[in-house]
């Protein structure tokens, strides 16, 4: 019974980062110079373009979000290592207050050229946290921001359960599913909360980032329980 409830934790932790990853993307792009500052494959693009133009401003942009991706990968990484031994509170936790507290900060800067570049590499570093500290849901690995590798995992997923009837491979799928929806349902929701309350809007992912730190003590403990 508690491995149940543990999946499902695990699952519930793993749809609220979608709806974050999904929210910070339309966020960034409505509120803040229509940046999608989740991924880094669109900023390596415009470097390189930016870069042959002569662009030197747009070139120093995108490469500082680039390393401010980077960064928050390394610091992620650097988090697990010292706390991974720790028995009063798993890593994980450290990494989302780091994000609670940089998506609050983000909340508070002011519209405007010079404030949104600041918010998106900001915003970029919380993702990058986010991708490198949450990497797994029940046994298979998906990321909670960049999302071509779960549609490519969905689809491949599906594919195996009617080639061969895999009931695993229909649960998988169904997984990424959910997951894929959750994020299309956040970056709906940041739409509508963006457009009412401009820059203020992302300090609802706070809320839910809070929730998923809580729901990480329960899923801990029915792991142990196990």
């Amino acid at each position: 019974m508690l491995k149940i409830r543990q999946r499902d934790v695990s699952l519930a932790i793993a749809l609220s980062l979608a709806f974050v990853g999904g929210f910070l993307d339309i966020y960034t792009y409505i509120a803040r110079g229509k940046v999608f500052a989740n991924t880094q494959t669109g900023n390596l693009v415009l470097l390189g373009k930016f870069a042959t133009e002569g662009n030197v401003r747009k070139v120093v942009y995108y490469v500082v979000s680039i390393l401010a991706f980077t960064l928050g990968i390394v610091l992620a990484k650097v988090v697990e290592h010292v706390y991974v031994q720790n028995n009063e509170f798993l890593w994980y936790h450290v990494t989302i207050g780091i994000e609670i507290a940089l998506v609050l900060v983000v909340m508070w800067l002011p519209s405007g050229q010079k404030y949104d570049v600041l918010a998106n590499i900001l915003i970029s570093f919380v993702c990058a946290i986010q991708v490198q500290s949450f990497r797994k849901v029940n046994g298979i690995g998906y990321s909670t921001a960049m999302f071509t590798g779960n549609v490519k995992n969905a689809s491949e997923r599906f594919c195996e359960y009617f080639l061969s009837k895999d009931k695993k491979a229909l649960q998988d799928g169904m997984v990424y599913l959910a997951l894929i929806i959750s994020f299309v349902i956040g970056a709906a929701v940041g739409t509508i909360f963006t457009k009412m309350y401009k820059t203020k809007a992302v300090g609802v992912t706070s809320v839910l980032l809070f929730l998923v730190f809580l729901l990480l003590f329960y899923e801990d403990a029915a792991g142990k329980a196990c």
